[in-house]
C-alpha cells in the first residue's frame, strides 16, 4: 500500500511560486484575508497561512473586523479591498455573521482575485470547463494529489462521496476535464458500499468521523479521503478508517498529512496565478495606452 502524503505535493506547488517570484523581479504577490469576529479556528487557519506564505514567497495582509460589524462598513471596506491594485487574491473566512449580506460580498469581489471559487463566475467557469476559472482549493487539492502521484485518471471510474460546492460537485467536473468516469454519492444513494467498490479511485468528503471503511473498497484502489474531523479522544481523524483502509487499499491519503496539507499550497498557487494575469494585463493595458498616447502625438503623420 503506498500512503500519499501532502508534502510531496505541497514542496512541488512551493517550488512553482518560488520560481514565479524569482522570475518576476522579485514581485511579492499579496493576500488580503478578511475576517470578521475572534473565532479560533478562524485564527487558527489564518496564522497557519501567514507562515506558509512566508516561505512561498508570498505575502499575507490581514484585515480583521468586529464581530458587530455593520453590513454598510463592512461592504464598503470590503470593496476598497477589493479595487486595491496591490491585492491579487482574497480569502474571506466563511461563514460571515448573520448581519452581513454574504451575496452582496459575492457581487462585488472580482472573480480573478477569488482564489477559492466562491463566486458564481467562478463556479460557472469550472462547471464549464473553464480551465483558468478557480476552483475551490480543497477539490483542486484533490486533482493536485492524484496529478503529484501519477495516478492514472484517464476512462478510471472515479466515485466521489459527498455533494458539496467546495468539494464534491467541482471535483467532479474537474475529473470529468481529466476524462475520468464520475459518480457523485450522497445521503440518499442506495446501495452505496456496492458503488464504491466498483470505484478505481474512490474521494470521501462527508464529515463523518471513520465512516468509510474497507467494506466499502474494492482491492488496489486510490482512496483519497477529504475529511478532517476530532475524535472523542481529541485526536485528528479523517472520514475513513485508516487502519482498515490501507490493508485493502492500493493507495491511501493520511489524516493528518494528506490532502489538507495541499489545499494551502493551492490557496497559494491560485495567488500566484492570479499576480500573474494581473501583471500581464497591467502591462498590455500599459503598452496598449502608450501605443494610443504615440499614435495621437503632433506631427505625427
Amino acid at each position: 500500500m503506498q500512503e500519499l502524503r501532502g508534502k510531496l505535493v505541497y514542496d512541488q506547488i512551493k517550488n512553482e511560486c518560488l520560481d514565479f517570484v524569482g522570475s518576476h523581479n522579485g514581485i511579492m504577490p499579496a493576500l488580503a484575508i478578511v475576517r470578521v469576529g475572534e473565532r479560533a479556528e478562524d485564527i487558527a487557519y489564518e496564522n497557519s497561512v501567514k507562515k506558509r506564505f512566508m516561505d512561498f514567497g508570498l505575502e499575507v495582509k490581514t484585515y480583521e473586523f468586529p464581530g458587530n460589524v455593520s453590513n454598510v462598513d463592512f461592504q464598503h471596506a470590503f470593496r476598497f479591498i477589493n479595487q486595491d491594485p496591490e491585492i491579487h487574491g482574497i480569502l474571506v473566512m466563511r461563514p460571515l455573521p448573520k448581519q452581513i449580506d454574504e451575496e452582496e460580498m459575492l457581487g462585488n469581489m472580482d472573480p480573478a482575485k477569488d482564489l477559492d471559487g466562491i463566486t458564481r463566475q467562478n463556479l460557472a467557469g469550472v462547471m464549464m470547463g473553464d480551465r483558468d476559472a478557480f476552483a475551490p482549493c480543497t477539490a483542486q487539492a484533490v486533482l493536485e494529489m492524484l496529478k503529484g502521484y501519477q495516478i492514472e485518471m484517464q476512462g478510471k471510474h472515479t466515485v466521489i462521496i459527498g455533494r458539496s460546492l467546495v468539494v464534491g460537485k467541482p471535483l467532479a467536473m474537474l475529473l470529468l476535464q481529466e476524462n475520468a468516469t464520475v459518480t457523485v454519492c450522497h445521503s440518499k444513494t442506495e446501495n452505496l458500499k456496492e458503488i464504491c467498490q466498483s470505484a478505481d479511485i474512490l474521494v470521501v468528503a462527508v464529515g463523518r468521523p471513520q465512516m468509510v471503511g474497507s467494506s466499502y473498497i474494492r482491492e488496489g484502489a486510490t482512496v483519497i479521503d477529504v475529511g478532517i474531523n476530532v475524535d472523542q479522544d481529541g485526536h485528528l481523524v479523517g472520514d475513513c478508517n485508516y487502519d482498515t483502509i490501507s490493508l485493502k487499499a492500493g493507495a491511501v491519503t493520511p489524516v493528518p498529512g494528506g490532502v489538507g496539507v495541499v489545499t494551502t499550497a493551492v490557496l497559494a498557487k491560485h495567488l500566484v496565478q492570479a499576480a500573474g494575469r494581473q501583471i500581464n494585463f497591467t502591462s498590455e493595458e500599459e503598452t496598449k495606452d502608450q501605443y494610443l498616447e504615440d499614435a495621437w502625438k503632433p506631427g505625427r503623420p
